[in-house]
């Protein structure tokens, strides 16, 4: 019985860590673009690409990718819900 409480916490924690990076990447990426667009000026994960030399449109690849993240997510939790 230990073994199925320690697959469904790996499981859960993986399910977390999905949401967190998709929030994080959506917020970091088009985050950036907004306030380089409004402002002039980008941070966190924007002002790195900047940096290294990516284009302008770099930072609207790391918010897709944190949406695509949000989106796996949120379908995973709703499968699961329907399972049960």
């Amino acid at each position: 019985m230990p073994k199925q409480q320690l697959k469904k916490s790996d499981t859960s924690s993986g399910q977390g860590l999905l949401w967190l990076f998709g929030v994080i990447l959506t917020v970091q990426g088009f985050g950036s673009a907004i306030t380089e667009a409004g402002w002039n000026t980008s941070f966190g994960v924007g002002g790195l690409l900047r940096a290294a030399h990516v284009p302008e449109w770099g930072t609207l690849l790391v918010g897709c990718a944190g949406a695509a993240l949000l989106a796996t997510a949120a379908r995973r939790h709703f499968t699961k819900r329907q399972a049960h």
